[in-house]
């Protein structure tokens, strides 16, 4: 056989391979689909679960775990306040369950303020404060919610909140003064959450993080990659996107409040379409955590909440 021939025979053969698979019905396999845009995963604090209503033992944070693995959350937030103990056993079955459950442990509230001009006050923050951090470690968290702490002229919350947060600087005291105090403060915790690998976040929370610009100085002072932002986005009451795209480039967590029901002390518009943009232009990743804050049965509000808060952010 010459050698034309067996190049013919070759390529007759070939093509009858392909026409018979056509005819059987045979198609070649689809094309790969093109990556899926990322979205942002949604977590819930278990702050919405209980929100200070009556003892924290009637809404445990065991329940909290699993009811968000049941709705269908990609993390969880702890309360640091909501915890029974904080003994290590605890907090190894805290961790436990969560993985089990499915749920990545992604942010940790806690309570603090170094707005004291007693320093003994604000070195027992600073110890407080440290210690929670070990704590984060402890859980595998790695980003605390910090706060600045206030004057406390206003002793009623409810009061403070009816007065937007805002109370007077007492007398022979400064704002000024105040801002160095929390400076001063968080940069002996640094050491520790560098240590631990965990990431503070400022959050704007009243006192002096009450507007972006308090929050940003603090932060912008500091000037460490260990001190980023937790960007709260209920807890601007005027200035509202305009605050939180100041916040956004430093954000490392997003705290997302709905009010289904009304509020507990007030009802906030947010548009998160608007503020899911917000956060995508300057490439936010992380975690959106729920803060559900309405007076409606938590059970049936925090469902709806993720569904809004997925639709707003995956769009």
């Amino acid at each position: 056989m010459n050698h034309n021939r067996r190049v013919f025979l070759k390529a007759a053969s070939v093509t009858a391979a392909g026409f018979g698979l056509s005819a059987a019905g045979c198609t070649p396999p689809p094309p790969a689909p093109q990556s899926l845009k990322p979205t942002n995963r949604i977590g819930v604090s278990t702050y919405s679960f209980w929100q200070f209503n009556g003892p924290k033992e009637n809404v445990p944070i065991e329940m909290c775990i699993e009811k968000a693995a049941e709705m269908g959350f990609d993390g969880i937030e702890l309360l640091l306040m909501q915890m029974t103990s904080e003994e290590n056993s605890y907090l190894q079955s805290l961790k436990r369950r969560a993985f089990h459950a499915g749920l990545d442990i992604m942010g940790f509230s806690t309570h603090q303020g170094f707005v004291f001009a007693d320093p003994s006050l604000r070195e027992q923050e600073v110890a407080k404060t440290i210690r929670q951090i070990e704590l984060a470690y402890e859980l595998g968290i790695p980003t605390m919610r910090l706060n600045t702490g206030r004057w406390r002229t206003i002793e009623s919350f409810d009061e403070f909140m009816a007065n937007k947060g805002i109370e007077p600087v007492p007398e022979g005291h400064t704002d000024e003064e105040g801002f160095q105090w929390v400076i001063d403060a968080i940069q002996q915790c640094l050491p520790t959450a560098e240590k631990c690998g965990v990431v503070l976040g400022l959050e704007n929370h009243w006192g002096l993080g009450r507007t972006a610009e308090g929050v940003l100085r603090i932060v912008d002072a500091v000037n460490s990659p260990w001190l980023q932002v937790t960007a709260d986005t209920g807890n601007f009451l005027e200035r509202q996107y305009e605050q939180l795209e100041m916040l956004a480039p430093k954000t490392f967590l997003v705290q997302a409040k709905t009010y289904f029901g009304g509020g507990k002390w007030y009802t906030l518009d947010i548009d998160y379409p608007r503020v899911a943009e917000i956060f995508r232009k300057a490439n936010y990743k992380g975690y959106i955590s729920l803060e559900f804050e309405g007076n409606e049965n938590p059970l049936t509000a925090i469902p709806k909440s993720l569904e809004m808060l997925r639709s707003a952010f995956s769009a």
